[in-house]
C-alpha cells in the first residue's frame, strides 16, 4: 500500500502503555482500556503564531475542572475505560520525522485494537494519525472540521505544512472521501479546489452535517477537529484565529450527531495555551475530548 507520509515509517518505538499527565478519569490499565488519548506536541510548522506544542498538556491539566458526567449522552467517564498515554516525544523542529512517529504510535494502538483519540499540536501532526487509520480501514472516510481548507500543495515553499494537511488526506484516500465543514479562509484555489473535488460545506456544521449523516452512516470515519473553527470570541487560543466561526454551542451539537456515525478516530489541533490567558480554549477542547470519548468509546 502506497504511502503519503512526508517519508518511510521511522521504525521508533514508544512504549504505548506509558502515561504521563493524564486526562480526568483516565485509567492506569492501558491493557483493559478501549480508548487511548495521545498528545502530539507539534508547532513546527505554523504560519502566524506558534504554542501549540503545549496544548495537549494544558487540555489535560484543565480537564481536572470538568466534570465525570456528561448530560448531552448521559454517561459518566467512570462508565468507560480509557487510558492516556501522555504525549509521543517527538524531534523538536523535524516535522517529516514527528509525523511518522506518530504514524508509528497509531499503528501500534490500531494493531492493539484500540481507539486513538489524538492530542495537538499543529494539524500536520494529523496526517499520521490519518494514515494509521486508512490502513487499519482502507475504506475509511475523513470528517475536517476547520476554519481553514488546509488544502495547498505547500505553504512558502513547504510541502509538510499545516496548510497541506488535507491536500495530502487527499492525495492519500481520494477527495471524494473527504468531507470538510466551517471552512471559512483559503486561497482561491483551495475553494476551487474543495468545490470541484471534496464534500464541501463551508462556513457552517450542524446542518451540512445533518444532510450527510445517511451517506456515512456504516462505513468507518475519521474525524480531525481544529480548534479555529469555533470563533476567536469562544476560542482566542489558536494560531491562525478567524473571524466567523461557529459557537461552543454549535461544536457540542457537532459531536452529538458524530454519535450516529462509526467514527474510529479522532483529534482535535491547533490549541495554543500561550494565546489565551482566560484559558476558554484549552477549557473548550478538554470539555469536546470528555464528549469524544463518551460518544465513541
Amino acid at each position: 500500500m502506497s504511502s503519503w507520509l512526508p517519508g518511510e515509517a521511522s521504525g521508533h518505538t514508544f512504549n504505548p502503555a506509558y502515561s504521563g499527565n493524564i486526562f480526568i478519569g483516565a485509567s492506569q490499565d492501558f491493557a483493559g482500556a478501549k480508548t487511548v488519548i495521545y498528545g502530539m506536541p507539534m508547532d513546527w510548522t505554523v504560519s502566524f503564531r506558534g504554542g501549540t506544542r503545549l496544548g495537549p498538556t494544558r487540555i489535560r491539566e484543565v480537564s481536572l475542572g470538568l466534570e465525570e458526567y456528561s448530560p448531552y449522552v448521559d454517561r459518566d467517564l467512570s462508565d468507560i475505560a480509557f487510558f492516556d498515554a501522555g504525549d509521543i516525544p517527538l524531534p523538536f523542529g523535524n516535522p517529516a520525522a514527528s509525523v511518522e512517529r506518530i504514524y508509528d504510535y497509531v499503528a501500534t494502538l490500531f494493531r492493539a485494537g484500540k481507539f486513538p483519540l489524538g492530542l495537538g499540536g499543529e494539524h500536520l501532526a494529523s496526517i499520521g494519525s490519518i494514515h494509521a487509520a486508512w490502513e487499519a480501514h482502507p475504506d475509511l472516510r475523513v470528517i475536517h472540521i476547520d476554519a481553514h481548507a488546509d488544502l495547498r500543495e505547500h505553504y512558502e515553499g513547504e510541502e509538510n505544512s499545516h496548510a497541506t494537511v488535507i491536500r495530502k488526506v487527499c492525495r492519500g484516500i481520494g477527495p471524494e472521501r473527504v468531507y470538510q465543514f466551517g471552512i471559512r479562509s483559503g486561497s482561491r484555489e483551495e475553494w476551487a479546489y474543495a468545490r470541484a473535488n471534496t464534500h464541501f460545506h463551508p462556513f457552517d456544521v450542524v446542518e451540512p452535517l445533518k444532510k450527510v449523516l445517511p451517506e456515512l452512516r456504516g462505513v468507518p470515519v475519521y474525524v480531525t477537529w481544529d480548534i479555529d473553527v469555533f470563533d476567536p470570541a469562544d476560542a482566542p487560543g489558536t494560531g491562525t484565529a478567524e473571524a466567523g466561526g461557529i459557537t461552543s454551542r454549535e461544536g457540542l451539537a457537532a459531536m452529538e450527531l458524530l454519535r450516529e456515525l462509526q467514527v474510529v478516530g479522532f483529534d482535535l489541533v491547533e490549541v495554543s495555551p500561550p494565546l489565551d490567558p482566560s484559558e476558554q480554549t484549552p477549557i473548550l477542547a478538554a470539555k469536546l475530548v470528555r464528549e469524544a470519548l463518551l460518544s465513541f468509546t
